[in-house]
C-alpha cells in the first residue's frame, strides 16, 4: 500500500494561490479562478422533473482543479478523506450522490462543470457532495480517467468575509502505483503531468516531476534506456499527426538531457501520431487524454 499524504490542500483564503498547496509529487492543479463578485447554483439534489434542483448564492466564487495519479482507486476512495475533512472542519454535507444516483448525464451537464481540459468527467464514474459552514457553501466533484482522478472545487464565501484558515485535506489511497513501479510493472508509462493543446510541441517551463523521477531511475540504473513516444489525438492528417507527436517526444528528450543530465544515447524520441489512442477521440475529454508522451523501458 502507498499512502499519500496531503493529497489535497485547498486554500480557502482569499489570497490562496498554486504556491500554497501542500501536495504529492503526483498531484497538480490544474486551473484557478476566482470572481469577487458572481453567483453559482449549488445542486441540492439529484436530477428530477428536467432539472438539477439548486439554491442560488452569490459571493466571491472560487473555481479549482486539480489532477493526481488515483492508479485503481475508486471515486469515493478519493471522495471519502476530503468528505471527512470537511465534516471535521465544521461543514454539514447537505447533498452527496454517485452518479448513478445523481442523475448521470443529465446531472452532469445540468451543472456547472469547469471545461475541459481543465475537468474531466465520466458520466458513468464520478461523485458530488454539497457543503455548508454558516455563510460558506462548497462543492466537490471528483471523477476518474485511470490513470488518473480529477477533483474539481466551486465555493462561495460573502464578499466581506475575513480570510479562513486553510482547509488541508489528507488522503491515504490502497492499490496505487507511482510513476516508477507503473513502469518497471508495465514496461510503460504515460507521463501524466506532462500536456500539449492540439497541435502544440513545446513543453512548459513547470519541473516536472515525472522527468525528474525518470532521470534518477537512469541514474540508478545504468542498463536501463527509454524510449519517449509521443502520441495526439486525431485532428489532421496522419503524416502531420506523426510530425508533432515526434516533435513533442523530442522535447521531452531534450529537457531530460539538457535539464537534468541524462546521457543522449540513453533515451530515444519517436512518435507515432494518432494511431494509438487510449479512449475515444470522439469528446474533448478523450482528446486530451489521448495528447501524451508515454516513457517505454528498454533493458539491454
Amino acid at each position: 500500500m502507498i499512502r499519500v499524504l496531503s493529497f489535497l490542500a485547498i486554500l480557502l483564503a482569499t489570497n490562496a494561490n498554486a504556491q500554497d498547496l501542500a501536495m504529492p509529487a503526483s498531484a497538480r492543479q490544474i486551473s484557478e479562478r476566482i470572481s469577487p463578485l458572481d453567483s453559482y447554483d449549488l445542486p441540492t439534489g439529484a436530477f428530477a422533473n428536467g432539472k438539477v434542483p439548486a439554491r442560488t448564492v452569490e459571493g466571491r466564487v472560487e473555481r479549482t482543479t486539480w489532477r493526481v495519479q488515483s492508479g485503481s482507486s475508486t471515486t469515493l476512495q478519493i471522495l471519502a478523506p476530503l468528505r471527512d475533512q470537511l465534516a471535521a472542519q465544521g461543514y454539514d454535507i447537505i447533498f452527496e450522490c454517485d452518479s448513478r444516483n445523481c442523475g448521470g448525464f443529465d446531472f452532469r451537464f445540468g451543472t456547472e462543470v469547469v471545461p475541459t481540459p481543465d475537468m474531466y468527467v465520466a458520466i458513468h464514474d464520478f461523485r458530488f457532495l454539497s457543503a455548508t459552514r454558516g455563510s460558506d457553501v462548497l462543492s466537490l466533484l471528483v471523477s476518474r480517467n485511470p490513470p488518473d482522478g480529477f477533483v474539481q472545487l466551486i465555493r462561495v464565501a460573502p464578499v466581506e468575509a475575513s480570510s479562513p484558515p486553510p482547509l488541508v485535506i489528507e488522503e491515504a489511497v490502497d492499490g496505487t502505483l507511482g510513476l516508477l513501479q507503473v513502469l518497471q510493472r508495465d514496461g510503460h508509462v504515460i507521463l501524466d503531468d506532462l500536456h500539449f493543446s492540439t497541435g502544440e510541441v513545446a513543453l512548459g517551463d513547470a519541473p516536472f516531476s515525472s522527468l525528474r523521477l525518470l532521470a534518477a531511475f537512469l541514474n540508478e540504473n545504468p542498463r536501463v534506456k527509454l524510449a519517449l513516444v509521443g502520441h495526439t489525438d486525431d485532428t489532421g492528417d496522419l503524416q502531420a499527426n506523426v510530425a508533432v507527436s515526434t516533435k513533442r517526444a523530442q522535447a521531452v528528450r531534450n529537457r531530460l538531457i539538457e535539464t537534468h543530465g541524462v546521457a543522449a544515447d540513453r533515451i530515444q524520441a519517436e512518435g507515432v501520431g494518432y494511431l494509438s489512442p487510449i479512449t475515444s477521440n470522439s469528446t474533448s475529454e478523450g482528446r486530451y487524454t489521448n495528447r501524451r508522451v508515454e516513457a517505454v523501458l528498454l533493458v539491454n
